[in-house]
């Protein structure tokens, strides 16, 4: 997700990721390195199955 910055968010152990850049990517799937910022890791990692999903 892209943000307008400069962008404050606070985690869930109570710190606090600060950005002053112009424009923020934060990570949704959980699958970066630097969270919350997006690092692309979910590019070069196979998507993660869908409940319920069948064979193709």
């Amino acid at each position: 997700m892209l943000i307008e910055g400069p962008v404050e968010i606070t985690l869930p152990d109570g710190s606090v990721a600060r950005s002053d850049r112009f424009m923020a990517a934060v990570c949704l799937c959980g699958r970066s390195a630097r969270y919350p910022w997006c690092d692309t890791s979910h590019r070069r990692r196979p998507p993660r199955s869908r409940r319920g999903a069948g064979p193709e």
